[in-house]
């Protein structure tokens, strides 16, 4: 008898990896997670000065990754701007996912990231919900005992 039930296929998500080529791709330093907007300016091909909105994914010291609907070539400079600052780097890789572009930014020598100067609106640093989540576990697990 002919089983015609579909293949289950599960996907393995993996949040250094995942969109952003091997772990390799990735900038050095502690990775913040966040959501806002902000504006890239840049020059194609042509030499045309190119300015669109993109969606600021992540942020660390050295480094950003950007989502952008279309893609913008690796090795291309960029300025990024957010309210009245402004961030300098080059594109390291740009990849596709089913949402769009990924962009991943190494951000200039001269032009590091700190909260002291832009802090986005939604920041989420993932090892302090980690360090939370284990709290809650080990709290739970102390009251049922």
């Amino acid at each position: 008898m002919k089983n015609n039930n579909p293949i289950l296929t599960v996907r393995r998500f993996c949040a250094d990896n995942e969109g952003m080529g091997t772990t390799s791709d990735r900038r050095g330093g502690d990775r913040l997670l966040c959501a806002e907007l902000v504006q890239m300016i840049w020059h194609d091909e042509m030499g045309r000065e190119r300015r669109k909105i993109a969606n600021l994914e992540d942020i660390s010291l050295t480094g950003i990754c950007l989502q952008v609907e279309n893609p913008i070539p690796a090795g291309t400079t960029m300025a990024i701007q957010y309210g009245d600052g402004e961030l300098l780097g080059t594109i390291r890789y740009c990849r596709h996912q089913d949402t769009g572009y990924f962009l991943g930014v190494e951000l200039a020598e001269g032009s590091r990231w700190s909260t002291q100067h832009y802090k986005p609106e939604h920041l989420l640093d993932p090892k302090e919900l980690m360090d939370n989540a284990m709290s809650r576990r080990s709290n739970d697990k102390a009251r049922v005992n």
